[in-house]
């Protein structure tokens, strides 16, 4: 696990779109990205969309979705799509939406197989936190922080009751390098857990996986 603390969010969208760029070049064949929702991400997106980067060959997946239509405004693919994917090349699969939400999460966790049997291993897995040190939608006392064999699952959220698509620890600890972006001084206290493995973000760097933490200095402001 490395932590890296940058002057603002602005610095670990640059830094963070840099990265995965680099990345991209670096790599002759398939790319798999996993993608975070919520609002860290949206900058390195938007970021990324000033860099001329061979998307061709890049697979993009969301690490989670919230069990919403396509065009919901809450729905983190279309954050993903608006921000970065609808003006690039690259593909971006998405989780059907219907009536069954287990179904959906069993047909893309075969979708993200297909993807990691093209590229070798999912290459980055970019994250977020939550306040409550949630990561992806791995939620405290949820039943996925459980699952040792399925990749991608529906999980309730224990506080909410809202049903949740979600890449599990089994498909992060065999990713080659997850990639967490966190800015905010309300996170500080969920980053300060984390980095000290207890909370469902922390219990990541618990694979193979190169885990990275991007963060800004009101994120990293408890820590010592």
């Amino acid at each position: 696990m490395e932590l890296f603390v940058h002057d603002s969010p602005a610095d670990v969208a640059a830094r963070t779109a840099s990265l995965i760029a680099e990345s991209i070049a670096d790599k002759s064949g398939p790319f798999s990205l996993g993608l975070a929702g919520g609002s860290s991400p949206k900058p390195t997106y938007d970021r990324l969309r000033e860099i001329d980067v061979a998307w061709q060959g890049v697979h993009a997946w969301l690490g989670d979705e919230r069990w919403v239509p396509h065009d919901s405004d809450r729905s983190n693919g279309r954050m993903a799509s608006d921000s970065l994917f609808s003006h690039v090349s690259a593909s971006l699969v998405r989780p059907d939406y219907g009536d069954d939400p287990e179904a959906a999460a069993s047909a893309y966790e075969q979708e993200l197989g297909e993807i990691e049997a093209m590229a070798g291993r999912h290459d980055i897995v970019i994250l977020g936190l939550g306040d409550d040190g949630h990561t992806a939608s791995l939620f405290p006392g949820s039943a996925a922080l459980a699952e040792s064999d399925r990749r991608y699952v529906a999980n309730r959220i224990p506080e909410t009751g809202e049903i949740r698509l979600t890449a599990t620890y089994p498909l992060l600890h065999e990713a080659a390098r997850v990639i967490f972006i966190v800015t905010g001084r309300s996170k500080a206290e969920a980053l300060e857990a984390s980095l000290a493995g207890e909370t469902p973000a922390g219990k990541v760097g618990q694979g193979r996986a190169t885990v990275e933490w991007h963060v800004d200095r009101d994120a990293a402001s408890l820590l010592s």
